[in-house]
């Protein structure tokens, strides 16, 4: 389940990353290249394809405004997605996690692929290119709440900071693949930036489909091999407190075994577990940040250097090497501290201080921006992934709910749909003020990184 679930949201993300990358590509400096034109493929609005210097850029983006206008397609996907998620987690909770998962992400790729396929059709409408980011934001939805649920589900809490913390890695491997897959073809064909990462996705959707074991089947009965009439009896309520299996005597056909009856929780009842609220509102300030790093690093890379499309979409993932160790990082410290809030705070702080450090000093030397993108991405990723892991997992399975094993997915729902409205927020934001200058637009950042901070001040004074 572990490598399964790994490898399908790793395609969640890989699927999300090309934009990132293309952006650059779509709006760039026309009078350095040689006037061609056959440019693009398909048929051409008239009058925008004349030798200017614009001639270069694709139709919508060729104006003035194509800065706000990726803000906008940004928006939509990650208003979309931050929407959709709090009814997500409450369908994930009521269906099959396996049909719940693999048809999410089948959709996925064809809604990705959508984007790819406007440049093969010379398609120039910005209605067009904004109905897939939407329809791709909502169909995303189903993998957070359903791969977090089938972890949480299947492993208790002992070392589960550092067990999800390695398993969150698959964020970053998926930037990753996303945006070495997207940076091969940005250069000559961009359309296939997003149509391969729609195949891959849509792949893993079927491959899902064929192995996944549901969490919420029946009884799992094995044998016991100490003692011959006595079977172990692993119920939902035993994996998920981590506690020793019940025996039943197997040679009493007059015992029923007990199942355990859960009723899926509500929305309210969710929001009333305690560190809920104050963890969902410190997601949204956490993802803002890492999210747009996420939207806009390979943009930003390629404006403040001397690097073209694909060296900028290869280096953006440096940050997300470096959100690989913070993440392990992260839920080691809350493992042997005990202390979630109190680990999300004190590197919130330091990711404060290496965002200020990176704006000022990466245009240095190239070790020095390598060095300080790498410490950069540990620290901005570290909490954002701690927070939507083992926090998610422990709140989902908090005391409080008596072994309900239905609340994981609508508790992990809220915390992420709660954060993906930061990350909406955030990526628009740049798109209005990298027009006063990128400086700006750390300053942003640098604040959202306090404002996390000082929300959990409540929960960390009472960890210590």
């Amino acid at each position: 389940m572990l490598i399964l679930t790994f490898f399908c949201y790793m395609t969640y993300h890989l699927s999300r990353k090309p934009f990132s990358v293309v952006k650059s590509e779509l709006h760039q400096n026309c009078t350095k290249l040689p006037f061609n034109s056959t440019f693009w493929p398909g048929d051409k609005p008239s009058g925008n394809h004349s030798k200017n210097g614009t001639w270069c850029d694709f139709p919508p983006f060729d104006k003035s405004n194509y800065k706000g206008l990726f803000g906008d397609l940004d928006s939509a996907f990650l208003l979309t997605y931050a929407i959709g998620m709090f009814f997500s987690g409450m369908i994930a909770e009521r269906v099959s996690l396996r049909y719940f998962l693999s048809i999410g992400m089948i959709l996925c790729g064809i809604f990705t692929s959508m984007f790819g396929l406007g440049y093969f059709g010379g398609i120039h409408s910005l209605a067009f290119y904004l109905v897939s980011q939407v329809l791709n934001g909502l169909t995303q939805t189903s993998g957070w709440p359903g791969v977090v649920t089938c972890v949480g589900n299947w492993f208790g809490k002992q070392r589960r900071g550092l067990i999800m913390g390695i398993w969150n890695s698959h964020t970053s491997f998926g930037n990753i693949l996303g945006s070495v897959i997207a940076s091969i073809f940005v250069g000559y064909s961009w359309g296939l930036s997003f149509i391969v990462p729609g195949i891959i996705i849509a792949t893993m959707g079927v491959i899902c489909f064929l192995l996944m074991v549901d969490p919420k089947s029946s009884i799992k009965v094995f044998p016991s091999q100490r003692l011959e009439p006595c079977y172990y009896v692993f119920l939902e309520s035993d994996v998920i407190n981590g506690s020793e299996p019940t025996s039943y005597n197997s040679t009493d056909d007059s015992e029923e075994q007990p199942e355990v009856e859960s009723k899926p929780i509500g929305f309210i009842g969710a929001l009333r577990i305690p560190g809920v609220i104050e963890f969902s509102l410190c997601l949204l300030f956490a993802k803002l940040v890492s999210y747009t790093f996420l939207f806009w690093l390979p943009f930003y890379l390629k404006s403040t250097s001397s690097l073209n499309a694909t060296m900028a979409g290869l280096m953006s993932t440096l940050f997300d090497i470096g959100g690989i160790f913070g993440g392990i990082t992260a839920g080691l410290l809350s493992d042997h501290s005990g202390a979630c809030a109190t680990t999300c705070s004190l590197m919130l702080l330091v990711g404060a201080g290496m965002m200020y450090l990176f704006n000022t000093y990466a245009s240095v030397s190239t070790t020095v921006s390598i060095t300080l993108l790498i410490i950069t991405g540990a620290f901005v990723n570290g909490p954002y992934a701690l927070i939507t892991t083992a926090v998610s997992a422990d709140l989902g399975t908090h005391e409080v709910l008596k072994g309900n094993a239905k609340a994981l997915s609508t508790v992990t729902a809220i915390i992420d749909g709660t954060g993906s409205i930061g990350a909406a927020i955030g990526p628009y934001l740049t798109g209005v003020i990298s027009k006063t200058g990128w400086k700006s637009v750390f300053y942003m950042l640098i604040a959202a990184n306090f404002s996390a901070m000082i929300l959990l001040l409540r929960l960390v004074k009472k960890e210590v």
